[in-house]
């Protein structure tokens, strides 16, 4: 297949080992990634605090750069992230028929049946759980709001997280509730925020995992704050990364506060 790859602005200004993991795994797969490069955001932060016409631009220029693949240009669309596939699938089209933009909306429409979040594409377009990943870790995985509810990806994180050679992989006690994040929530509500992010980090650590990983950066990087702040040792990974890792080429656990140094022999 030829898939173009929706990277998502936050991935691109601070997480970018995602979509580059993204790209690994589907080209050891056997298919080719293309990247758009006019893409930007996808509008999701605009519409969830509420500025509809500063979102319409934004998302007219992700339909556009993304509409080839209504031609056969492309055979899909691959975002590394529950929130904005969330959003690109539920939030676009509303957007522009809001506006008055009744064929931007159609369109819309369009672009995003063709749009698949990660596990989706490998699961129920790709027809494989097991992607060949080798990470001989202790892992946690936190399934994601957007992806959970909005997407009902349900367990195919899960499925190709189990079929990882090496991993030693620990259910998250409570593992559907929320972390806090929310995006403007975090900010809007940082109480609350906080005191969800402190019941979260306190079933991660209970399940002496060395990577809790999620498909969504940006919850990650909420909890991996936490993480990080609490010297908990705990190291954050995106689900692609996981996958991506080989054993001829593995994907190594990044730096944590509060974790044991790394030996590195001189010899």
């Amino acid at each position: 297949m030829r898939i173009a790859l929706a990277a998502t602005c936050i991935a691109d200004a601070m997480f970018p080992q995602a979509p580059q993991a993204t790209v690994t795994l589907l080209e050891r797969l056997g298919h080719e990634v293309v990247f758009p490069p006019t893409q930007t955001c996808c509008g999701q932060m605009h519409v969830n605090t509420g500025y509809y016409d500063d979102a319409l631009p934004v998302i007219k220029n992700h339909v556009e750069t993304f509409a080839p693949v209504l031609d056969a240009e492309w055979d899909a669309v691959v975002v590394p992230s529950g929130s904005c596939t969330g959003s690109i699938r539920h939030q676009q089209a509303m957007v522009c028929r809001r506006a008055g933009q009744d064929a931007l909306a159609a369109t819309a429409e369009a672009v995003a049946a063709k749009t698949y979040e990660l596990s989706e594409l490998l699961v129920d377009v790709l027809g494989v759980t097991d992607v060949g990943a080798h990470f001989p870790h202790r892992v946690t995985y936190h399934p994601t709001c957007h992806s959970l509810r909005m997407l009902h990806v349900g367990d195919k994180p899960l499925q190709l997280l189990r079929a990882v050679d090496g991993i030693d992989l620990v259910e998250l006690p409570e593992a559907e509730s929320c972390c806090g994040f929310g995006g403007t929530f975090a900010i809007k509500n940082s109480e609350t925020s906080t005191a969800m992010l402190s019941d979260k980090m306190t079933h991660v650590k209970s399940t002496g995992a060395e990577v809790l990983t999620a498909g969504d950066y940006s919850c990650l990087m909420h909890i991996g704050g936490g993480l990080t702040r609490t010297r908990a040792g705990v190291r954050t990974m995106h689900l692609a990364e996981i996958l991506a890792s080989t054993q001829a080429e593995p994907t190594r656990p990044p730096a944590a506060a509060g974790a044991a140094p790394v030996e590195v022999s001189t010899r």
